[in-house]
């Protein structure tokens, strides 16, 4: 009666991890952030701290785009979109894009940078430029031991304790060493778990051994140029032209000339200059059929 009644105890829901981005996107934590703490964004309305706290849980590398956010969260896009751009105004988060040169390609990637600590224009600014100072920089946890950290929440069975993460931190290292994802980590440990797992540290251990991917080097990359962008239209701008990360358009503050890099056209002037090109097109009824050097109506 006893093992009757056991086994069917409800068990706790599923939770699949949080998506990641594809490599080289995603969130990236700020350095020099203080210790985690309950307080830490209760300076913020109560929907935005909400979204801090899960944003500031997340492993570097995770998918925090407002479609990914809606699925995971109770909010919905536009309430995420509003609550990141909060976020930007009060220092905890900035995006933007860089360019990045590997052996064969030159591409852009967008960047997401996460800080629990609200930072000022002014240390942004100084972030971006690689100007802060080291000695300001606090030791932070390593990405195996974070991830380790984590996996409670993804699988509540493997809630680790401080100790065990730091004992297995080593053999996550490896993996990241070799090549290996975050997704394809929490894949190889969560996938498929027994029920129940009676010791989550020593089943770890083993599928960490017995799962060991080959050596797959990321190819190497080189950083050319790195720009931040306004938090409400997108467009690029220095540290210093985007307070609060925002552009002065989007601020309400009028602008001097034409915006944006040297040699950049106002889209004002672009649309008018297209609605130029478009009057002067011959009507589509009257074109000629190149083929055969005719007119033809279509």
């Amino acid at each position: 009666m006893a093992v009757d009644q056991l086994s069917a105890a409800p068990r706790a829901p599923y939770v699949p991890p949080h998506p990641m981005a594809n490599p080289g996107y995603g969130k990236r934590s700020a350095p020099d952030q203080r210790p985690r703490d309950e307080r830490d964004f209760s300076h913020l309305p109560p929907r935005e701290a909400a979204v801090a706290a899960y944003i500031d849980r997340l492993p570097d590398g995770s998918d925090i785009s407002v479609k990914t956010l809606a699925k995971v969260l109770p909010y919905g896009q536009c309430a995420l979109r509003t609550a990141l751009n909060r976020l930007q105004a009060a220092g905890h988060l900035r995006r933007g894009r860089e360019c990045v040169a590997t052996d064969e390609v030159m591409l852009w990637v967008t960047r997401t940078f996460f800080s629990r600590t609200a930072r000022d224009d002014d240390w942004w600014a100084a972030f971006i430029r690689g100007d802060v100072p080291q000695e300001r920089q606090q030791p932070t946890r390593t990405r195996a031991f974070v991830l380790l950290a984590a996996l409670g929440r993804t699988a509540p069975a493997l809630s680790l304790s401080a100790a065990e993460c730091a004992s297995l931190e080593p053999q996550v290292s490896e993996w990241f060493a070799r090549g290996a994802t975050e997704a394809e980590l929490l894949h190889a440990l969560t996938d498929g778990l027994p029920a129940p797992v009676h010791h989550a540290a020593s089943l770890l251990r083993r599928r960490l051994t017995d799962k060991l991917p080959p050596h797959r080097p990321a190819p190497e990359r080189r950083t050319a140029l790195l720009t931040l962008e306004c938090g409400e239209c997108r467009a690029p701008g220095s540290p210093e032209a985007l307070a609060g990360g925002l552009c002065a358009p989007c601020r309400g503050e009028a602008t001097q000339g034409p915006a944006g890099p040297p040699g950049a056209v106002p889209t004002d002037d672009v649309r008018q200059r297209i609605a130029a090109v478009r009057a002067g097109l011959v009507p589509r009824p009257e074109r000629t059929d190149h083929a055969r050097g005719v007119r033809v109506r279509r």
